[in-house]
Formats: C-alpha cells, sequence, structure tokens
C-alpha cells in the first residue's frame, strides 16, 4: 500500500515508518521538524531513511531517500497549512493515513497552549478534511492515554469515561478522538485511535524519563524524581507499540468505521524499579532529588490492550530489563 506517516522525525512516527517500509509498503513521511527538542536528533533518525539534512530542512519540497532498498520520500511541511497539505494529498494518492504528528508534552502545554491548538486540533481537522476529500481508506491516529486524566480505576479500559483531562495535551487528544468520531459517522471514513502509554527505547525523545534519567546519570547529576518517586507507568517498548500499530495499519477495516485501543504492556512498574533497571544498566547509582508532584501529572497508568489482542493478536513481550538495555546500549552508541 501507499502510506502516509506524519510525523514521521519523530520517535514512534521514525520506527513505524522503517518498520512499513521494511515490509515493502510505499511510505511518504511528513514533519515540520520543529525545535521542541534537539532537531539534529529528527535529523538523525530521517537520515538512518536515507533522506540527507539538508533537503529535508526546505519546506514542501519532497526528498526522495537515497538508501535503494528504502521506498521512501520526506516532505517537510505544517500539518495545519491548508495549503500545501491538500496538494500532497492530490499528489500522492495515498490509500492509508497514519497520524503521528502532534505536539507532544504534557507539562510545556501548560506553558505554551497555543502550539497546541495549532499542531493538535487545527493540524488534526486539515488532516481529516484531506482524508474524507481524498477517499483515504483508513486513517490511523495516535492519541494518548493522557486523556484518561484524573481517572483512578486501574487499569485503564477504553470504555471508561475520560471526561477530566488535567492538560491541554490531553485535551487536544480527546478532541482528535470526538473529531474523528464526527467524521466517522458523517463521512463513512473509517478510523482507529491508539492511546499510547509511556514509550521508551532507541531513537527516544530526549524529554522523556528514560532519557532524562539516563542523561543525568551519564554526567553525574542528580535525577528529577516527582511524587517522591510514588509514581507507576505502563512503560512499552518502541518495538511492541510498533508491531501494535503495523497490525492496525495492514489489517483491513471490517464492519466498523470508529474505534479507539489502548496500546501498552499491559503492566504498571514502580517507576523507582524503572530507575533501578537504569542503574544497572549504567553500574551507578543515581543521586535522586525527590519532587513534589507536577501540574499535569498523574500518579499511576496501566493499560487494558485486551480489545487489541482480541482483534490483532497484540503481544507486547519486551521486559523491562530487555527494554532498559536496549535503550542503554543505543544511548552509550549514538552519543559516544
Amino acid at each position: 500500500m501507499k502510506i502516509l506517516v506524519t510525523g514521521a522525525a519523530g520517535f514512534i512516527g521514525y520506527h513505524v515508518s522503517k518498520k512499513l517500509v521494511e515490509a515493502g509498503h510505499e511510505v511518504v513521511g511528513i514533519d515540520n521538524v520543529n525545535d521542541y527538542y534537539d532537531v539534529n536528533l529528527k535529523y538523525a533518525r530521517l537520515k538512518e531513511l536515507g533522506i540527507s539534512r539538508e533537503p529535508a530542512g526546505v519546506f514542501n519540497k519532497p526528498v526522495l531517500s537515497n538508501n535503494s532498498a528504502y521506498n521512501f520520500k520526506f516532505i517537510r511541511v505544517n500539518l495545519e497549512d491548508q495549503i500545501e497539505l491538500p496538494k500532497i494529498f492530490d499528489s500522492e494518492k495515498f490509500d492509508i493515513v497514519c497520524n503521528l504528528a502532534a505536539q507532544a508534552g504534557v507539562r510545556y502545554s501548560i506553558e505554551n497552549p497555543m502550539v497546541y491548538i495549532n499542531s493538535n486540533i487545527v493540524g488534526f481537522i486539515n488532516l481529516l478534511e484531506c482524508c474524507r476529500n481524498n477517499s483515504i481508506k483508513h486513517l490511523v491516529y495516535a492519541s494518548s492515554s493522557s486523556v484518561y486524566g484524573l481517572n483512578e480505576k486501574v487499569p485503564f479500559e477504553t470504555q471508561d469515561k475520560v471526561d477530566s483531562p488535567i492538560s491541554l495535551y490531553a485535551a487536544s487528544k480527546k478532541s482528535n478522538e470526538l473529531m474523528a468520531h464526527t467524521y466517522s459517522h458523517l463521512f463513512n471514513f473509517p478510523t482507529t485511535g491508539i492511546r499510547f502509554f509511556t514509550v521508551y527505547g532507541p531513537w527516544g525523545r530526549p524529554d522523556m524519563a528514560m532519557s532524562l534519567f539516563t542523561n543525568a546519570i551519564v554526567n553525574n547529576q542528580p535525577i528529577k524524581v516527582f511524587n517522591n518517586g510514588n509514581m507507576e507507568r505502563d512503560f512499552t517498548y518502541i518495538d511492541d507499540i510498533v508491531n501494535g500499530v503495523i497490525k492496525i495499519i495492514e489489517k483491513p477495516v471490517k464492519n466498523r468505521l470508529y474505534k479507539i485501543y489502548n496500546i501498552g504492556n499491559n503492566n504498571s512498574v514502580k517507576l523507582l524499579d524503572f530507575i533501578k533497571e537504569i542503574e544497572f544498566n549504567l553500574n551507578t547509582v543515581a543521586q535522586k532529588d525527590l519532587l513534589p508532584m507536577q501540574p499535569g501529572d498523574v500518579e499511576r497508568t496501566w493499560a487494558n490492550v485486551d480489545d487489541l489482542i482480541k482483534d490483532y493478536d497484540y503481544k507486547p513481550n519486551t521486559s523491562i530489563k530487555t527494554g532498559v538495555k536496549g535503550f542503554i546500549d543505543w544511548y552509550k552508541s549514538f552519543y559516544k
């Protein structure tokens, strides 16, 4: 199939693009390569897909991969660009769209709300319009575990109410789900939302706990441990996430127009146990700066993935021990 992957220079978008190309699909990746975190990491991901940095820095100009084994094209564009994005859809004729582009970060949304409105709300409705005007067979899009907000019941189930978001990021993701439902209903257009839980692994975002902890420990600096360490997360290794996303993209949609799935490790891990695994792999004991809970944060996440197991035979099977080692090995190699 010919598949559009938005956010292709991002953590999950890069891995999904790579796996789709290796599976024989034709992939067009788009990203605006913003500076929310180090753009050098984003360009390094694109380089793995055969895209050179200089051409990729130009907006609205398609760049073909220089890796002959990769049927991949990259276009730098803003998702909210109502002139250029429709042109891309008109010229490329996609079968499937996988939307992994968004302004990420819970805490950043508290200080920079308009960035989230433009990217996550305006950008998403622009994408929906492009999809329905070009007869896209299926839109698969990223949502987030943050939509569960103050939900105290665990594990989180997609049937739970999600009416209490505690960050604008979470509210924007819930808005995406509502907009997708509306388009599925009005235009007979299949959409599938995926609520990602805490994703980590090689090429991970430097603003997330895995990278922040590792970088601080390596540089002999204290790590910030919020809520005095009384936190639990459904840490999910990137390979398990990508395998689930690929299954949803490749399996034809039958007898339904709208669906939401959780995608996680189906387990909740104590933050301090996660840190211990990082310490073990770095052979160092971290200095811990115990801090109160941050605005927009929640104490515990845990994904019920029964629906994904039933519909797609999803099997998250990477242990924390294996996953943390995989990240640390990549970190040492990349940042040597």
